[in-house]
């Protein structure tokens, strides 16, 4: 009911039209505002009325200036970092121990039997280029349709602007000049010559990928004609006398083309013949591991039983069975201590090293595939539990023939979520889908990375890499069924817009404990123990007398918490809503000598200024309205004699005073005359007669 009544008062309201103008309300506002200046504007004289409204526009300027430097500030979501250390039981961390090598040799030696044929002839090639070598009578013995999905090659660019292609394996080949560059790829065009080629042979290691000719590809893709390179290269063959160094340029590239026979290629190019090997040998043995069926993987690997020999937690025993196995593409089996996937991870009692966990590994490196795994020892890592371990990111080295101590430090990381960073708690909120998620393990931005690369991977080049986790309904890349995945693969890898792309989607995890390792070494076991050390070992691994283990495949590694203070690193907000109240204030109180009440007052003035702009609109609206209907009907409107006759004479009809003739006037309508409304008025005693006063009686 009472807002029936607020209506209907508003409806009067806006009939009326407004009650006072624009000048009175802002003399009103003036004359009765808590904030100084205005009143003196309309209080001094004219000079003075002068100056104080120049000073207050300035103030009121600057306050508001300052407000929007205020508001800014706090929209801008700044954090404050704050480190405080504290002492508390910890939880010992998950240990994820792997061997270098991921597969026994003797156990893939069937699968890689053609493949390290061929790069041990590739390689007499290179180190021996001297004509009627053993190799030329050899290679016809090869199977070289596994060496022509991707070749290795050697790029002469003695002319940087016609860089000549050699084929290892093609015996016929010259530096000819008749060389074009077809797309991506420098071709070697009419290359006829000697079965004695030129080769680079012990040049430094370079990973940047560079695509013959003139060409120039994105990321470190750098085109081979424009390179130039010095170094120990190794010369080509009997060269003269006088040929310097600098004329010697030879490199040893990956050739990688989108199908066999295919002129859009690119040349992977490396300074060190070693590396070019090694890098040759992954992508080959990539396309044939893919194929091997999981479990077989497993089988081929090393097992816990033979690679855990000994394991101690505090003064507590243990053995390979307190550790989970999980297949890991770069390493093969890894097992890891403390996952917390089964069972509550481990707390530790004390820091130091006979609190924490000891281990005593067997790397069996005489079994290591030669051309696979360069770098011998175990590959260890410290991480959360329930966590992916990503050795080849975080993970370090444990030499063979020593024993590792590493003490830990840990670091808890507290990020503020949205608005303050763009961080996520579980990876719920992230566009990419989380492949890692089949290991149960918690989210991770490397994860979401490679998840993000893999999805990518598999829309363009139709097949996953066998370095990461499977979508559902696809398969991994190989030679046979995708004969363009590697030339794929290396473009993909290098392109700068797909990295940006996964880069974006993923996000950092707000909460986060890190493991800083302080690492030191020592030859173990020493000569004078090594005996008996062995022997043991041996003995209780093998059941044999005899010694079955040497120094180049044991290790001993000891971790352990080096001290109990673990640091918080903590997030922030560096403006609050109540530092920006107290700014803006602050600011408001010091140039206008306001207050909260005063911006109250301001905003009364502009909702009456509102009302009455509602008012006058409303009013001339109307006012334009009335001037349509008066230009629409020129006539005056019908009388009250007429409207009663139309109403009770059903025949009479209103003669339009331009329908008679201009002399003739229509004589004047007889009507009743208007009643003489002053005889209705009460007349006082003394004014009537004695005539009315008889009449009354």
């Amino acid at each position: 009911m009472n807002l029936k009544k607020y209506f209907v008062r508003a409806l009067h309201r806006l009939q009326k039209g407004p009650g006072y103008t624009y000048k009175e309300l802002l003399v009103w506002y003036c004359d009765n505002t808590n904030t100084h200046g205005p009143k003196r504007i309309i209080k001094e004289g004219p000079k003075k009325k002068l100056i104080w409204f120049f000073l207050t526009l300035l103030f009121a300027s600057l306050v508001f200036w300052q407000w929007g430097i205020l508001i800014n500030t706090y929209l801008s979501y700044n954090v404050t970092s704050s480190l405080s250390i504290g002492f508390k039981t910890m939880k010992f961390p998950a240990v994820t121990v792997c061997n270098a090598n991921p597969f026994k040799y003797s156990e893939v030696k069937h699968l890689l039997k053609e493949l390290d044929r061929l790069i041990e002839a590739a390689l007499e090639r290179i180190l021996q280029p001297a004509p009627g070598n053993s190799s030329e009578n050899a290679s016809p013995l090869l199977d070289l349709r596994l060496w022509h999905q991707i070749p290795l090659v050697l790029i002469d660019e003695h002319d940087k602007d016609n860089p000549v292609i050699l084929d290892i394996f093609e015996s016929n080949q010259t530096a000819g000049g008749d060389q074009t560059a077809a797309g991506n790829q420098t071709t070697a065009g009419n290359q006829t010559a000697a079965g004695n080629q030129t080769s680079a042979g012990d040049q430094t290691a370079v990973g940047n990928e560079t695509a013959a000719g003139n060409q120039t590809a994105a990321g470190d893709q750098t085109a081979v004609g424009n390179q130039t390179s010095v170094g120990n290269q190794t010369t080509a063959p009997p060269a003269p006398a006088n040929t310097t160094l600098e004329e010697k340029k030879y490199k040893l590239a990956v050739k990688l083309c989108s199908h066999q026979g295919s002129d859009n290629c690119t040349y992977r190019n490396f300074t060190s013949a070693a590396q070019a090997v090694t890098e040759w040998y992954i992508l080959q043995s990539t396309s044939i591991l893919s194929k091997v069926p999981l479990q077989e993987r497993i089988r081929m690997g090393y097992q816990a039983e033979d690679m855990i020999l000994a394991c101690l937690y505090g003064a507590e025993p243990c053995n390979y069975k307190n550790f989970t196995q999980i297949y890991h593409p770069d390493h093969g089996n890894c097992y890891i201590f403390n996952w917390g996937m089964d069972e509550e991870a481990l707390n530790s009692s004390n820091p130091g090293a006979e609190f924490g966990l000891k281990l005593i590994l067997d790397i069996s490196q005489q079994d290591y595939i030669p051309y696979l795994s360069s770098a011998a020892g175990a590959r260890l890592m410290l991480h959360q539990q329930k966590s992916f371990p990503f050795l080849k990111d975080q993970g370090i080295y444990a030499m063979a023939g020593t024993e590792t101590s590493i003490g830990v430090l840990v670091d808890e990381l507290e990020r503020m979520g949205y608005p303050y960073s763009d961080c996520t708690n579980n990876g719920s909120d992230v566009p990419v889908k989380n492949l890692y998620s089949q290991y149960n393990t918690s989210y991770s931005i490397q994860a979401c990375l490679r998840s993000c690369f893999q999805n990518h991977m598999t829309e363009i080049c139709g097949c996953g890499h066998y370095m990461f986790p499977l979508p559902e309904g696809v398969n991994y890349c190989n030679n046979e069924d995708n004969p363009g995945w590697a030339y794929c693969y290396s473009s993909l890898r290098s392109s700068i817009t797909h990295r940006q792309i996964c880069i974006d989607s993923c996000k950092e995890t707000c909460n986060d404990t890190q493991y800083k390792m302080t690492i030191s070494m020592a030859d173990w076991p020493s000569e004078a123990s090594e005996d008996w050390i062995f022997h043991i070992l041996s003995y209780e691994r093998d059941m044999s007398t005899n010694v079955t283990l040497d120094r180049n495949g044991i290790i001993k590694l000891n971790i352990y918490f080096q001290e109990y203070n673990y640091r918080t690193i903590s997030e922030s907000a560096a403006t609050t809503i109540v530092w920006l109240l107290s700014s803006l204030g602050g600011q408001f109180g010091f140039w206008m000598g306001g207050s909260v009440l005063c911006l109250i007052e301001f905003g009364e003035i502009i909702i009456d200024s509102l009302w009455i702009t509602v008012i006058n609109v409303i009013s001339w609206c109307k006012g334009l309205k009335q001037k349509r209907a008066q230009a629409r009907y020129p006539d005056a409107p019908p009388t009250v004699s007429e409207l009663v006759e139309a109403h009770t004479n059903l025949g009479f009809q209103h003669e339009d005073a331009g329908a008679l003739p201009r002399d003739e006037v229509l004589p004047p309508e007889p009507g009743t005359p208007p009643p003489n409304y002053d005889s209705l008025r009460v007349q006082p005693l003394d004014v009537l007669g004695p005539d009315s006063d008889a009449e009354t009686e």
